[in-house]
Formats: C-alpha cells, structure tokens, sequence
C-alpha cells in the first residue's frame, strides 16, 4: 500500500508543466515500450546517383544501409552527405520521401562510431513535430545501426514516463524527440543536453505551423552552442521563417535544395472533380468502386467530418476507420499497424497523419476537403508513390474548397487536370442514417398532457384558502429627552 501510495505522488509530481506546449494527453497511460512501425526498406529503383560505399563509411554503417537496401545515393543524399560527414551545418529542402532520413542517420552513425570511448549519454538529439513521425525514425534508426552498440530511444507525450526515463538513465545516445515532452523533462532534471554534439530538426516548417517555435528556441538555447555542434534541417518546404531560425541557431548552414520547383513527384498521376457539396460523398463512393484502391487515405479538414465520412464508409462496405488527433496513443499506434497489414482498407484522417506517417504501398490518396494551407497538400499527396512507385491522387472540389484550390494551384505551379463526373459515377449511399437525439427539454410546471386527459373528469380538487398576512405594526420612535 505504501508503495502504491509513493508511485501515485511520484506520476503526479512528474505531469507536463503548464507552460509547456504538449500534446494532449490520454486517459489510459501505458508504461509498456510501443511497438514500433514498420521500418522503411529502400529499394533499387529509388537511388540512382552515387553508391554509398563510396563515402568512406564505417564499416558496420555501410553492413546496415545494404542489408536495408541502399546501395546508390537519391539526389538530396548525394548532395548532402559529402557536407554532413564533413561536420558543417546543412538545411536542405527536397521532396517527401526523397530519402531525407538517411541522411541524418547515417550521418550520425558514422560520427559515433568514430568515437573510441562513446559515453553513456545523449550524443544526437533529433526532434520530431508529431508523435507518429518519432516512432517511424526510431524505426529506421534500429534498422540502419542494428550493427552499432548505440542506444536510441523516442521521447514523446501521450504515454506514460517510465518507460522514457529508464531508458535516459541506462544512457540513450540517439534521443528522438517531441519538443513538449523533452521540454518536460529538462525542467525535471531527467534530460540533460550539454553532451548533445549532433542536432536534427525534422519537418522543420511543420514545427512552426504547430506552435513550437517558442519550444525549439527554448530547447536550442539549453543545448551547446552551435559552435560546439552540428546542426542538421530538413524539411519538404523552407520558408523564411525556418531560414530565420537558421541563421540564428545555426553556424553558416549550407542549403541544399532538390528540384525546388517540383514540389510533387512525377509518378503521382492526380485528378480533380468539381462537385456540389451534397453529392459530394455519392461521387466519392464512385470512385471507390472504379478505383478499387487496395490501401487508400482519405483527408478531411475536421474530425467532425473525418468520424463522419469513416462511419458513411463502413456503411457502404467498407474497411474503413477514423484517425484524429484526440485519439489514445496506444489506439492510434494499433489502427496504423492495422492499416499497414491490410486489415484496414481506407484510413481517414485529419492532416495530423500526413506528415511522419509512412506506409508501403499506399496506392490511393483522396482529398475529401482541400486543405487551408496548400503545403498541407503537397504533404498529404506526398504518402503515396513513395520508393519510385506510382499512385494516384484524387481531389474532391465543392463550393468551399474554391479559394483554397486556387491557393494550391499557385503552391504548385500549374493546374490539377480536371476530370468530369459522369451520371453513372455517382452512387448510391446505402448506410442507415443515424437518428439524431434531441437534447433533453425542460418540462413546464404543470401535469404532463396524458395526467391532464386522465384527470379531465375528475372533480375539481378544493382551493386551498390562503391565510391573510399579517400586517406589520409600526412602532413609533422613542421620545427624545426634554420634549
């Protein structure tokens, strides 16, 4: 019982501070380390350019990369890592799933492993934007050093912290991070980042669009100066707010850009339907009865509209599930492992899922709503005709999606074939409606209208007689002395 009672003050002590900015918690947290996705396997139609065994790598680094794979270099590898493993800054943009995780891992691999006596700390610090992201490089970081005696570990919220803290205290050496869970446990003493030597930021402008500005400068100013370290960026798209936190952090980082104009790669074959908000969902399961999509995603703006549109799906047929911010970690990690073994057909999912999620042979990406931001769309495209492979993605246009298209289309750089709808490609919606329940009324004071019936003929009950209020006797004041 005493140590029940110790536990319960030491996890209440040890929440998220306040002031953090830490994503939402779950109310079921599991001390049990996550299973972890699917690493990603390079194949030989991705690389092209220069082998790696040409960089003069470890040889256990290079034992890792060709057993997953990779044995030429994509056009952001080869640019990059001649400069990364020669210690100078970099931030370099080019498309997703171009090969940008590599990078920094190899990089990283190939710096530790020159260290003769490698202490028991955190050496690389990477942070992630998003829970799901973490878990994928943590992934491909266990499959590409499986040969090194390095420790790596994901920080990130929505779990439980035991599980985080003991593997800091056994000495992780490679730390992915979130910035509001690794922000707590700084503040707690649990992280300490004066040995950090290596840092990467990952999906950097995503960072900035979700609020973690003030996060990421309050991590770097904790960190050794830049001087003392090498500080690798990434990201899809650089703008001038991630190039501002470069030149500020960042000692003299090189750019490296790969077809800066071609935001999406040319083996995603995309399509546009105009269609009024009402069919909008009949046109969709058209669609999905032409296309036949054997692993799809389906975005949506809301999650009111992401739950809405997955119960239509399952409906109609389909094996078809929601994925949105709100949901337990535990819960989100299993339907993304459902998904990824095929016993998930449609993922629907808000924009929280198109960046960090990474999944094979994703054939089909809808957009249900065309997103706000148009960099959304270029990430939300960007999970399918991944590895050199071709996918489609096809982009539902109502009455509200109209300015927000016009945005993309700039974003681009050219216009999205527009295909018409024919009449047979609308279908149907077969599933049941669900009955809306009303919100409970407030009854009027009064018999309810069968009592009222029921007691129509029934003799009048006698008036109770009100008893007469008494009437207040003024008292008169007191005579004053002398009168």
């Amino acid at each position: 019982m005493l140590k029940r009672i110790i536990q319960f003050f030491r996890d209440l002590f040890q929440s998220p501070s306040p002031n953090v900015a830490v994503e939402p918690p779950d109310p079921v947290q599991s001390s049990d380390p996550p299973v972890l996705p699917e690493a990603r396997k390079a194949r030989t139609d991705v690389g092209q350019g220069m082998p790696f065994a040409d960089l003069g790598l470890a040889p256990d680094v290079l034992k890792g990369l060709h057993e997953a794979g990779y044995v030429r270099c994509t056009p952001i590898q080869e640019k990059s890592l001649p400069i990364t493993l020669q210690g100078k800054d970099i931030a370099a943009q080019a498309q997703t799933g171009s090969g940008k995780t590599a990078v920094f891992l190899v990089t990283i691999f190939q710096k530790l492993s020159q260290q003769e006596k490698l202490k028991d700390a955190c050496h690389a610090l990477i942070l992630a934007p998003t829970r799901e992201l973490a878990l994928q490089i943590q992934a491909d970081a266990e499959l590409l050093g499986k040969y090194l005696p390095l420790r790596t570990v994901a920080i990130y919220g929505g779990v439980g912290y035991n599980a985080q803290i003991d593997a800091l205290k056994r000495g992780a050496h490679v730390v992915i991070a979130t910035p509001g869970r690794l922000i707590d446990l700084m503040k707690q003493g649990l992280f300490r980042p004066q040995d950090v030597s290596l840092l990467v930021i990952d999906e950097a402008d995503r960072m900035l669009d979700m609020g973690f500005v003030k996060d990421l400068r309050y991590i770097m100013s904790k960190l050794p100066p830049y001087s003392r370290r090498q500080t690798m960026l990434f990201s899809a798209t650089l703008s001038l707010r991630v190039l501002e936190l470069t030149y500020q952090y960042m000692n003299v980082p090189e750019e490296v850009v790969v077809n800066p104009e071609q935001l999406v790669v040319e083996t995603i074959h995309q399509e546009l339907y105009h269609v009024g908000r009402p069919e909008k969902f009949s046109l969709f399961l058209g669609l999905l009865q032409r296309e036949k999509p054997e692993r799809a995603l389906v975005f949506c703006n809301t999650k009111v509209q992401t739950s809405w549109v997955a119960d239509r799906l399952v409906g109609n047929g389909y094996r078809a599930r929601a994925i949105t911010g709100d949901l337990p970690q535990a819960r989100r990690i299993k339907l993304l492992e459902r998904f990824k073994t095929g016993d998930i057909q449609i993922l629907v999912a808000t924009d929280v899922a198109s960046r960090g999620l990474h999944v094979e042979d994703v054939t089909h990406v809808f957009n249900y709503d065309v997103p706000q931001d148009p960099e959304e769309f270029v990430h939300r495209i960007g999970r399918t005709a991944r590895a050199g492979k071709e996918g489609r993605a096809i982009t539902l246009c109502s009455e509200d999606d109209v300015y927000a298209l016009e945005n993309v289309e700039k974003l681009l750089g050219s216009k999205i074939p527009v295909v018409w709808a024919e009449d047979d490609l609308f279908v149907a919606d077969k599933a049941k409606k669900k009955r809306t329940r009303r919100p409970p009324q407030k009854r009027k004071p009064g018999p309810r209208p069968q009592e009222a019936r029921a007691n129509k003929d029934a003799p009048a009950a006698p008036k109770r007689k009100r008893r007469p209020r008494k009437k207040k006797r003024k008292t008169e004041p007191a005579a004053k002395d002398g009168q």
